[in-house]
């Protein structure tokens, strides 16, 4: 297939911060309705979660999922209202991102998304809290190398983020193992990463199973445009298969870089970032002859029409 138009990406967990959306809640009715539509919904006040913290409160899993997923949603709404119509765009998630770019989609509505990301969160933290694990990042070295580190550790490949970028994701000792090979074999930098559970690894099994039945009784569409899945770098072809897919992930490594090279090399040039972060737009740095916007701010969309008719 072929991408026009601007590629959308929708951040993960890890890019939460207090204060994200607030500004867009601020200055645009739309955005301020998704948040009133999430707290009709939820047990807690999710905007207070988002605009105030505090931030041990937003960085818990089954809370951080859904402050990202409503946050992301009220900035695609604005996007909608201030661009200009262009050729259906594709998107990609990361991770929990996969969900805001699915319902930003239409494979599912945005009640539904809320219901969905509230029981994900919730089977992963569950998981996590009686199933403990580790993730560690590790810069600097290639791909193949840190397979072998896997190997060798009994870690696995939790995402695969850039070239030199990738995570690995397991128990502590095979992480702490991991984290030893990867400094002997040369690498730049390792970060054990703030998270009480091995995300996107087989220790994720019963979060898998639990989010199955959760997905069995929520309906699904086809997308409206592309959604390029984590599980294969390739687009969701219906609903069914977004379905089945949103299983695989949260067990399966996150194939962001060769999702994003993929698209590069069906033809995609420009890529917004919608909030809270810009930790996308930072990782497509490594890719040639692309051009990204994060959105993270109003005065960010005043920026957006000369941004998507620049050439690359």
């Amino acid at each position: 297939m072929v991408v026009n138009g601007p590629v959308l990406f929708f951040p993960g967990q890890g890019a939460q911060a207090v204060g994200m959306g607030k500004a867009l809640y601020d200055q645009f009715d739309e955005a301020k309705e998704l948040y009133k539509q999430a707290n009709s919904n939820l047990s807690f006040d999710l905007t207070a979660l988002c605009f105030e913290g505090p931030a041990e409160d937003l960085t818990k899993t089954e809370r951080c999922q859904l402050a990202l997923f409503v946050t992301s949603l009220a900035a695609f709404v604005v996007f909608q209202k201030v661009s200009t119509p262009r050729p259906t765009p594709a998107a990609a998630g990361l991770s929990l991102g996969e969900l805001s770019a699915l319902a930003a989609a239409g494979v599912f509505k945005f009640k539904e998304g809320i219901y969905l990301v509230q029981a994900r969160g919730e089977a992963m933290a569950d998981c996590a809290a009686h199933n403990p694990g580790a993730m560690l990042a590790v810069l600097g070295l290639s791909f193949e190398v840190i397979e072998d580190v896997c190997r060798d550790s009994g870690a696995s490949a939790a995402n695969y983020n850039a070239p030199d970028q990738l995570v690995l994701s397991g128990t502590a000792q095979s992480i702490s193992r991991a984290e030893e090979l990867a400094k002997a074999r040369g690498a730049k930098r390792v970060v054990r990463l703030d998270v009480s559970g091995a995300f996107h690894s087989s220790l994720m099994q019963p979060a898998a199973d639990r989010f199955r039945t959760t997905l069995e009784k929520v309906s699904m569409s086809a997308p409206k445009f592309p959604v390029y899945s984590n599980v294969t770098a390739q687009p969701v072809k219906d609903g069914e298969e977004a379905r089945r897919l949103l299983v695989q992930q949260i067990t399966s490594p996150v194939l962001w870089d060769p999702t994003v090279r993929k698209m590069v090399q069906e033809g995609a040039t420009h890529f917004v970032e919608f909030p809270p972060a810009r930790v996308l737009t930072a990782l497509m740095r490594r890719v040639e002859k692309t051009k990204t916007l994060a959105l993270n701010e109003p005065k960010d969309l005043e920026r957006l029409e000369t941004f998507l008719a620049e050439p690359v």
